[in-house]
């Protein structure tokens, strides 16, 4: 990761309002909630609340787009270049973008900078170059007729986001939809609305016609509770936590809207022992710690073969000792604060579980500093599959590790999870790496690495961890129906 920027200052909030058909609007109700600072727990601004009177407004705006506006009956290629534009005005301000992630959410600056926008970026950019090649395919069928199939935009499509990758959900989410021909209702998370405002302003700037691209910020019962509901609303797109989405499935039931959905995971990471151990300890330290472990498919739990363990154990432990926990303005520092109150508490409540358990801490466990909902990467050693740390999706700095020493009995505690989103394995032994990436039920496997991502690679996962499927060309077929058109040729 480059850190060629030494200092990145703190943003100007510029939007805190509703994005609606183009203009900037206070809630209908005037209700404004405030978007706190993780890492020193002050207010940073108040935003707008909205709700259902606001997203019926976008849901309005977004339909007419749709139905009567240029954006769906656009030129494909024309719409590409839009997108090429909105990933070039992103560009122009990527220092004072990723400073406003990092101000709302906390992570630190040099991930903002170097992985985040970057892959904004590169999801934008690629969606782009896919306007103009989303296309049906001839059929040849019984009889004198001509049968071709044509892929047209879904219509309107409600997207709810997460608070842990703000822009980068947000890009996942829009350069499907916009390449497609979609219209768009956006929902962001409550706890850091402010870089998807901006990013809206920046679509308008960039030419997206007014009512393509609306922003709602509010809470998840009234505004998203709303969105899913809507019957204006054709496709909703959620990345989440599994609970919400069942939620959502059956508000959705009653208009049958087209559902995608990723959510999270409790992903297995495996170090053989003829693995080379110094790269498995980094990639586990990555794969769990990244993002202060708020990643739906963090590495909780490492699983190392037997004989291997106190070698891979003692690299570990030396690297979680040594993260620089600290201002996440500050470029040197690695790992910033838990988005806020409520998720700090639980994380502190599973590493109180864990010691209760009887599994033993190696490293961290504490609250790091008196201000800020900072914990310090923790890691316990000597877990069972039965307790809750092995179980259940901490979504926070807690790594969890296991032994094995059987290989078909380890693929079946890997497989022993409702989720299915993510798995990694660490090995020299080609034969090994192949079979578990056939057997162990997850929508992403890595070999030999972990937490690498790119545009083209479709992510999402089995089981609980959701359906469907984002990135890639699996990501446009959420937001495409497929039409079959038949021709007859008699005279």
């Amino acid at each position: 990761m480059s850190t060629a920027v030494a200092t990145i200052a703190q943003p100007k909030i510029q939007h805190t309002e509703c994005f609606i058909d183009g203009q900037w609007r206070p809630a209908m109700s005037g209700r404004t909630f405030e978007t706190i600072n993780p890492a020193t727990e002050e207010v940073i601004c108040e935003v707008a609340e909205g709700d259902k009177a606001d997203i019926d407004a976008a849901v309005k705006a977004a339909r007419h787009a749709f139905d009567n506006g240029p954006w769906s009956k656009m030129d494909a290629r024309e719409r590409g270049k839009i997108m090429f534009r909105l990933a070039d005005l992103i560009e122009d301000e990527i220092d004072d973008l990723a400073a406003l992630e990092t101000l709302d959410n906390g992570k630190p600056i040099r991930e903002s900078r170097f992985a985040d926008l970057p892959l904004v970026l590169d999801c934008l950019r690629y969606y782009a170059g896919y306007a103009d090649k989303i296309h049906g395919s001839t059929i040849p069928i019984r009889g004198n007729y001509f049968t071709y199939t044509r892929r047209e935009a879904v219509g309107v499509a409600g997207q709810i986001i997460p608070w842990n990758f703000p822009m980068l959900m947000t890009a996942w989410k829009w350069g499907p939809a916009l390449a497609s021909g979609c219209t768009i209702v956006m929902k962001p998370a409550e706890q850091t609305p402010l870089s998807c405002l901006r990013l809206a302003q920046l679509a308008k700037d960039a030419g997206v016609p007014d009512g393509v691209v609306n922003v709602v910020p509010g809470y998840g019962p009234t505004a998203g509770g709303s969105l899913v509901k809507h019957p204006g609303v054709d496709k909703i797109a959620f990345t989440g936590e599994h609970r919400t989405a069942q939620i959502i499935m059956r508000d959705a039931a009653e208009s049958l809207k087209r559902l995608t959905f990723e959510l999270g995971g409790k992903s297995p990471n495996v170090v053989l022992a003829d693995a080379n151990l110094e790269k498995a300890a980094q990639g586990a330290y990555v794969g769990l710690f990244l993002n202060q472990g708020q990643c739906c498919c963090a590495g909780s739990r490492v699983f190392v073969e037997k004989r291997a363990h106190d070698e891979f154990m003692d690299k570990l432990t030396k690297l979680t000792k040594n993260r620089k926990l600290g201002n996440p303005f500050s470029m040197d520092t690695e790992q910033g604060p838990q988005i806020d109150r409520a998720q700090f508490d639980k994380i502190m409540k599973y590493i109180e579980l864990g010691n209760i358990d009887g599994a033993k801490c190696v490293s961290g466990g504490e609250r790091f500093g008196d201000t800020g909902y900072f914990v310090q990467p923790t890691v316990f050693d000597g877990v069972t599959d039965s307790m809750a740390i092995a179980q259940d999706e901490i979504f926070g700095p807690v790594m969890s590790v296991l032994t094995f020493e059987d290989w078909d009995d380890l693929i079946q505690r890997a497989n022993n999870t409702f989720y299915g989103l993510a798995a990694a394995v660490w090995t020299r032994d080609i034969t090994r790496a192949h079979d578990f990436a056939r057997r162990v039920r997850a929508g992403t496997v890595w070999v030999n690495c972990y937490d690498v991502f790119d545009a083209a690679a479709p992510f999402g996962g089995f089981k609980m961890s959701g359906h469907g499927r984002e990135l890639g060309e699996e990501g446009l077929k959420a937001y495409t129906e497929s039409k079959t058109v038949t021709i007859s040729l008699d005279a």
